[in-house]
């Protein structure tokens, strides 16, 4: 465990921290002292993390409401006292498929979590982080957001414009102190590209089997990134070792150069 002295006592909020990456985000910061509140969308997630991990805070809310969102900064405030760092990892995958075969709800919802959720975040979270302690957003996207990702057109699209968000915001806040970046993961192996494997496979007719083997050649390094390789990363963008790296895509996909 990396324990950065820096992040003891930061107040964190991380969206979508019941379980996979947001999970392991949020254990990492509770590594390394910080106090930290998640929300997620699924009861049972959250109360296994109250379970596993009691002085972890949290509360259910969907991030693409605008309605949950301020009520989950109220519940920053009572609980942390303020905001150290956003973690924006909130996201779904969106439907898989050729872009004639998509629907409008589809492509909306996905714009809704993965994009409008973000904006609904970070509106809230300026004006506490103004206050805070070396304060910065880091902001989840995905290879597929300086790559193309045919079949995903939805996702794709909404993972460009988390970057594009990341980049402006960086110069908007540069002189409030706050630093914006954004992690770029590639597959990471789990549950939910587990079930894109599976979604796609179907889509095209073949084998989960060869769909993973493309998914995993697609790196240089031959392999799937893991969840803690993306915590790490967030630990780093979060403490004072990067503390004049803002404006940036950090990206951890083992060296990918297109996706499948």
């Amino acid at each position: 465990m990396w324990n950065q002295t820096s992040l003891a006592e930061k107040r964190v909020l991380v969206t979508a921290g019941g379980d996979g990456i947001g999970l392991e985000i949020a254990r990492a910061f509770a590594g390394a002292g910080s106090k930290i509140l998640v929300c997620d969308i699924q009861p049972e997630s959250l109360a296994r993390l109250a379970n596993d991990l009691p002085d972890i805070h949290s509360c259910l809310a969907d991030v693409s409401r605008e309605k949950d969102v301020t009520s989950m900064f109220d519940l920053v405030d009572q609980k942390l006292g303020g905001l150290d760092v956003l973690v924006n990892n909130a996201g779904i995958a969106g439907p898989t498929g050729g872009v004639e075969t998509l629907s409008l709800a589809d492509w909306e919802r996905t714009l809704a979590v993965n994009l409008t959720g973000q904006f609904l975040c970070i509106r809230q979270a300026v004006p506490r982080l103004r206050q805070g302690r070396e304060p910065s957003i880091i902001n989840l996207a995905s290879a597929a957001g300086h790559l193309g990702m045919p079949g995903r057109a939805p996702y794709s699209a909404s993972k460009w414009g988390v970057v594009g968000l990341t980049k402006t915001l960086a110069i908007e806040l540069g002189r409030d102190g706050i630093r914006v970046n954004a992690i770029l993961p590639g597959a990471v192996d789990g549950p939910r590209i587990r079930s894109v494997i599976a979604a796609k496979a179907k889509a095209l007719g073949q084998p989960e089997e060869i769909i993973t083997r493309a998914y995993t050649d697609q790196a240089a390094l031959g392999r799937m990134v893991t969840a803690r390789d993306i915590a790490n990363m967030v630990l780093f963008a979060a403490s004072d070792l990067a503390a004049n790296v803002t404006g940036q895509e950090l990206v951890v996909d083992g060296h990918t150069q297109s996706l499948s």
